[in-house]
């Protein structure tokens, strides 16, 4: 097996454009989503399936909401956002940091490393099953989409 390096060096890094792939196609299949949901209203009954869970049992599951949490980011109005799913705001904007940070990495020729402690996705499945639960009670209908 032949390589294009000379023995004892290391391969440089893949020109700018090859490394922009991944995040810039992420960022386009995600906008492309987003502009779909922007387009098309989930606010109109008949334009997306109802949720398996609510449509059963009649209780919100975490995601209940969040297409037209999306369709209010889209149009600008984030305290629609909010009331519709404040969880899936909060997840738009840890992917548009976390995408970001991808970005500058790829630029820089360093590989994207998340990495966190058990404790911290533990903390965040409880939180996010905390937010379930509670938009289920009376007291926290203000979470219901």
């Amino acid at each position: 097996m032949t390589s294009s390096a000379a023995p004892g060096r290391q391969p440089g890094p893949a020109p700018l454009a090859r490394r922009l792939v991944a995040p810039l196609a992420t960022l386009a299949a995600v906008a492309g989503a987003f502009a779909y949901v922007g387009a098309v209203d989930p606010n109109e009954p008949g334009h997306y399936p109802v949720c398996p869970l609510l449509g059963v049992t009649g209780l919100y599951c975490p995601g209940c909401g969040g297409l037209r949490s999306a369709h209010a980011m889209v149009n600008g109005d984030l305290a629609t956002a909010l009331g519709s799913n404040a969880v899936a705001v909060a997840g738009a904007l840890a992917f548009a940091v976390i995408w970001l940070a991808w970005l500058i990495l790829a630029v820089r020729s360093r590989p994207l490393r998340l990495r966190a402690a058990p404790v911290w996705w533990w903390s965040l499945g409880g939180a996010v099953l905390l937010f379930s639960v509670v938009r289920n009670l009376p007291f926290g209908s203000a979470l219901a989409p």
